[in-house]
């Protein structure tokens, strides 16, 4: 789950797929439709790094009517996610601490909220492009990352673009969005 440990061989959940302790190599007893649902749920909060009353609004956002937002939609256009998936950061939680150190620029303006939702059109920049340290690590990042078809990145000038709104395919992560949906709408 930390940065690219998780893309190689070496994972924990490659290398043991099954729970950790005692019972974990021969098994619990089938889960119930619930804790399918919950383990579903933890799972997203652990990937995208959300507490559980963020992910709650998240639920209550999509619950409104607005038709064109999915849950997972709307996390993903997190500044946080998006600085990610830009390859700007090594991992989600790199990237929180960058923005929160104010790192990084939106559309020429000061942010240091790592929830703020992007939106089309909005220009994230790295804002220290002096520190060669720091620029030589997010151009490594940049070489090794796989780009999103909903962004757009220019690794010559520390520059990613919202070129669009994300789809289901473009998530990539191995959720469920029903099993979250239909545990919060117990």
């Amino acid at each position: 789950m930390k940065g690219e440990r998780c893309s190689s061989a070496k994972c924990s959940f490659i290398r043991r797929s099954y729970a950790p302790g005692f019972k974990g190599a021969s098994g619990y007893s089938r889960l119930t439709e619930y804790g399918v649902q919950l383990r579903e749920k933890q799972k997203a909060k652990a990937i995208y790094g959300i507490l559980e009353k963020q992910f709650r609004g998240y639920y209550d956002l999509i619950g409104k009517g607005k038709k064109e937002n999915t849950m997972l939609g709307l996390i993903e256009r997190r500044l946080d996610n998006v600085v990610f998936r830009l390859g700007f950061a090594s991992s989600r939680r790199a990237a929180r601490q960058a923005i929160s150190h104010s790192r990084f620029l939106v559309n020429g303006k000061k942010n240091n909220i790592p929830s703020y939702q992007v939106k089309v059109g909005d220009v994230i920049t790295f804002k220290n492009k002096d520190e060669k340290d720091i620029s030589k690590e997010i151009k490594n990042n940049l070489k090794r990352n796989n780009p999103v078809s909903w962004l757009k990145t220019n690794p010559d000038s520390l520059v990613g673009e919202v070129t669009s709104m994300p789809k289901s395919e473009d998530i990539g992560e191995e959720v469920n969005e029903r099993l979250i949906i239909e545990f919060y709408s117990r």
